[in-house]
C-alpha cells in the first residue's frame, strides 16, 4: 500500500476557512465515493470532523492523486481549488503513517491529548467500511493507528494535559462568565459532540438543562440517558425565546448556515436582569452555529472555535507530549518494517512454489529412467531432494526478508525476482493483486 494524505486543518487554515470548506449532509458520502472511483485509487477514507478534513488513499501514482484528490477536495468544499491549495498539506507513505499516528494519539488536535478523536477515526473507518471504499490496507492502517492512539493514552499522561474540546470551552466560558455549577443551560444539537457537551454540563453541576434538536426524538432520548430531572426537551424553533431564560448555550449541529442569531441574542440580553452575568456561547460546531456578530454584543461571552485555537495556543506544552512522540515514531516505524516485509512474502512464496515445482519435474524424470526402482527408495530420494533444497533456499530466504523490512527494501523483492526468473503473475497470484498493480514507491511527504 502507497498511503497518500491530503487535507486541510486548524493547524494549516483559518477557521473562516474551515467552515467554507465544511462537508455537510450528504457532500462526504459523495466525496467518499468520487475518491475511490479515481482511477489512481485503490481505496479511499474520509476523517471530517469539526477542525479537519482528511482524505486517506492507497494511490499507485502520487502526483496524480494529489492533484485527483485536491480537486475533489475543492469540488466538495465549493472552496475555489487555487485557494484551498495554500492551505492543503500532503503526506506520503511513511510520513502519512506518522501523520496518522499523531492524530490517533491527539498530538495534532486543537486540544492537544484529547481523546474524541479516537472515535472520530473509528467512525471514519466505519464509514469507509460501509461505503465499501475501504479495503485490507486502510482497515489494517486504520485499526493499527486506533491501537496506538489507545497506547498513548494508556502508557503516558497525555490524557493530564489533554482535555476534550467540550472541556476546554467550558473552562474558558467560565473564565468570562462565572462558575459553570448552578447556571441554567440550553444545548442545541443531539449528536456525538452535543451528548458529551450535555454530560459535561450535568457532571459540572448543571441542574437545570434543556436540550433542543431538530429530530425530537434523539433529544428525548439524550434526556433518558441524563435523567428527566435534570434535563427536559425544547422545540428547536423555541431556542430564540429559551435564550432569555438560560445562562449558557452550547451549540453543536450540523446545520449548514446559522442556527443562533445575533438579533435573537441581543434580544434576551435586553432581557436579563442586571447583575445576572453575561449570556454565555460555547459555539463547537463547524461551520459555525452561533453568528459571527455576537463577538460584538455587550453582555454576551461567544467561545467558538476560533477563539479555543487562540486560547489553546498560549497555554503551555504537556509534559507527556515527547513521550508520546516516541510512541509514535517507534510505532511507524514497527509498522513499516512490517508492511515492507509483507511485500516480499508473496515473492518468497513464488520462488518456493517453484523450487517444489523443479523438485516435483525432477523426480518425474527420475522415475520415467528408473521406473524399478522401489517406493521406499523413491521416498528417500525424494525426501533428501527437497530438504536439500529446503536448506539452500533458507538463509536467503530469512535474510532477505530481515533486509525487505529496511527502507528501501522494496529493491530486494525486485532483486529475487530477477535472480530466479520469477513469473510476475505467480507473484501477484500469491499476494492477490492483479499484475502491474503494485504501488510505485515515491519519496517521503510534502506540505
Amino acid at each position: 500500500m502507497s498511503l497518500l494524505v491530503v487535507g486541510l486543518s486548524h493547524r494549516t487554515a483559518p477557521v473562516g476557512v474551515l467552515e467554507r470548506a465544511a462537508l455537510t449532509g450528504g457532500v462526504p458520502t459523495r466525496l467518499l465515493h468520487d475518491a475511490a472511483a479515481t482511477a489512481t485509487v485503490a481505496e479511499a477514507a474520509l476523517l471530517n470532523t469539526c477542525n479537519r478534513i482528511e482524505l486517506y488513499a492507497d494511490v499507485d501514482k502520487f502526483h496524480a492523486g494529489v492533484a485527483e484528490l485536491s480537486l475533489l477536495l475543492a469540488h466538495h468544499s465549493g472552496v475555489d481549488l487555487e485557494e484551498l491549495t495554500s492551505h492543503l498539506y500532503v503526506h506520503y507513505e511513511d510520513r502519512a503513517v506518522h501523520h496518522l499516528f499523531s492524530v490517533a494519539c491527539g498530538l495534532d488536535s486543537m486540544v492537544v491529548g484529547e481523546g474524541q478523536i479516537l472515535g472520530q477515526l473509528r467512525d471514519a473507518l466505519a464509514k469507509a467500511q460501509e461505503e465499501h471504499t475501504a479495503g485490507r490496507g486502510l482497515n489494517e492502517l486504520f485499526q493499527q493507528a486506533l491501537r496506538v492512539g489507545k497506547r498513548a493514552h494508556s502508557e503516558t499522561g497525555i490524557d493530564k494535559a489533554g482535555q476534550s474540546l467540550v472541556t476546554f470551552g467550558l473552562e474558558q466560558v467560565a473564565a468570562g462568565a462565572g462558575e459553570i455549577a448552578g447556571k441554567r443551560a440550553l444545548v442545541v444539537g443531539a449528536g456525538s459532540m452535543s451528548s458529551l457537551a450535555a454530560a459535561t454540563l450535568v457532571r459540572s453541576g448543571v441542574t437545570d438543562l434543556l436540550i433542543a434538536n431538530r429530530t425530537a426524538a434523539r433529544a428525548e432520548r439524550l434526556v433518558e440517558i441524563l435523567g428527566p430531572d435534570v434535563a427536559r426537551t425544547l422545540d428547536l424553533a423555541k431556542v430564540p425565546e429559551a435564550l432569555a431564560d438560560v445562562d449558557l448555550v452550547i451549540s453543536c449541529t450540523g446545520a449548514a448556515g446559522v442556527v443562533v442569531k445575533a438579533e435573537d441574542v441581543a434580544a434576551a440580553v435586553a432581557l436579563r436582569p442586571a447583575g445576572r452575568g453575561p449570556l454565555a456561547l460555547l459555539d463547537l460546531a463547524m461551520p459555525r452555529d452561533v453568528d459571527h456578530a455576537v463577538h460584538e454584543l455587550d453582555g454576551a461571552l461567544l467561545v467558538d472555535l476560533e477563539s479555543l485555537s487562540h486560547a489553546h495556543a498560549a497555554t503551555p506544552g504537556a509534559g507527556d507530549v515527547d513521550q508520546v512522540t516516541r510512541i509514535v515514531a517507534d510505532e511507524v516505524t514497527a509498522f513499516g518494517a512490517a508492511q515492507r516485509a509483507a511485500r516480499i512474502a508473496p515473492t518468497v512464496v513464488a520462488l518456493r512454489s517453484m523450487a517444489s515445482d523443479v523438485v516435483a519435474a525432477e523426480l518425474g524424470r527420475l522415475e520415467s529412467r528408473l521406473p524399478d526402482l522401489d517406493e521406499r527408495s523413491r521416498a528417500e530420494i525424494g525426501q533428501t531432494v527437497r530438504r536439500v533444497v529446503d536448506k539452500l533456499l533458507h538463509a536467503p530466504t530469512v535474510r532477505v526478508k530481515q533486509l525487505a523490512a529496511e527502507p528501501g527494501g522494496a529493491s530486494y523483492a525486485e532483486a529475487l525476482r530477477e535472480l530466479f526468473d520469477l513469473d510476475p503473475a505467480a507473484v501477484h497470484a500469491v499476494s492477490g493483486t492483479p499484475v502491474g498493480g503494485a504501488p510505485q514507491p515515491s519519496a517521503g511527504g510534502t506540505r
